[in-house]
């Protein structure tokens, strides 16, 4: 396929489970307005935005609900409905978010399927794809295996294709995979996410993500990194990827969406915008062949910063 050999770096496409997608997707985070909250000022860019997403060669997309809230999810099906067939839509649940614009976890049982209600309606959808249940064990929310259970639940009842988990260790993905299998594991991974600041932006529950990633690759899972840009810090940090984006005459945006490609085979990046410039800066990133000295020198800078 024309979007296969136009990957750098191989494979090209990764498994979840029984469906086949690009790996290199597009985060629906951004598309709602400022703060991921209410409609972006231009609906209708919006809606283009998406339509070129699938354009562009791109069969995956992540999303959630709570999402503006109640507005990415309406966008994608707006833009593309009905489906391509070989469109893959993730999912999240396990988070809401509160009236000051903040962010709360949502995962009891009860909540949980409340929330696989709101992306079924929101979607057009009889069955999600794939769900993440991303986890944030916060005072007062129901224990791991508990919430699990009631997303397996919803899979036993037809809701949810396949499972997938976001914001765990590498012991809670060994729990899950002993009561069901799991396809994907969304959290944060990119070229500052082992040092300092942006460590830290990720909750206390959660391993290295180098041993998270080794865990998803032993068992052929998926890695989705979210923040792989890392929050456009990389320029600062890591000097050594604006000396790889000189030297191959792209962005310092473009070398870190090829570093995370380029780090393992099972990383499935999945950088959001709500700009069509930058979703077309992202798409060519996959274009991009690091070297293996390129790839080790950016890690071993982000480990010493």
């Amino acid at each position: 396929m024309a979007v296969m050999s136009s990957f750098a770096v191989q494979p090209a496409t990764i498994r979840l489970g029984d469906l086949e997608v690009c790996r290199l997707g597009f985060g629906a985070m951004r598309l709602p307005g400022k703060e991921i909250w209410g409609e972006p000022d231009d609906r209708s860019r919006a809606i283009r935005l998406v339509k070129r997403v699938v354009e562009l060669g791109m069969n995956f997309i992540d999303s959630s609900w709570y999402y503006g809230p109640h507005v990415a999810n309406k966008i994608i099906a707006d833009a593309l409905y009905p489906y391509p067939k070989d469109l893959v839509i993730a999912s999240k649940l396990g988070g809401r978010r509160t009236p000051d614009k903040g962010w709360a976890p949502f995962s009891r049982p009860e909540e949980l399927r409340q929330g696989c209600e709101h992306d079924l309606s929101e979607l057009r959808r009889d069955v999600l794809d794939v769900v993440h249940f991303r986890y944030v064990g916060a005072p007062g929310t129901a224990p791991f295996l508990e919430s699990l259970d009631a997303m397996i639940d919803l899979k036993k009842a037809g809701k949810i294709r396949h499972l997938a988990l976001s914001n765990v260790n590498a012991s809670q993905l060994a729990q899950a995979l002993e009561k069901t299998p799991i396809v994907a594991v969304q959290n944060m991974f990119n070229v500052g996410s082992g040092s300092g600041k942006l460590a830290r932006m990720t909750h206390a529950q959660v391993d290295s993500p180098e041993a998270v990633l080794a865990a998803c690759e032993a068992k052929g899972i998926a890695y989705l990194p979210f923040f792989p840009l890392a929050a456009g810090a990389h320029g600062k940090a890591h000097p050594a990827l604006e000396g790889a984006a000189k030297k191959h005459g792209a962005t310092v945006a473009q070398i870190a969406i090829a570093w995370l490609l380029a780090r393992s085979p099972v990383m499935l990046p999945i950088p959001g915008t709500s700009s069509p410039e930058h979703l077309e800066e992202n798409w060519n990133a996959r274009t991009i062949a690091l070297t293996k000295a390129e790839v080790d020198t950016i890690a071993n800078e982000a480990r010493e910063s």
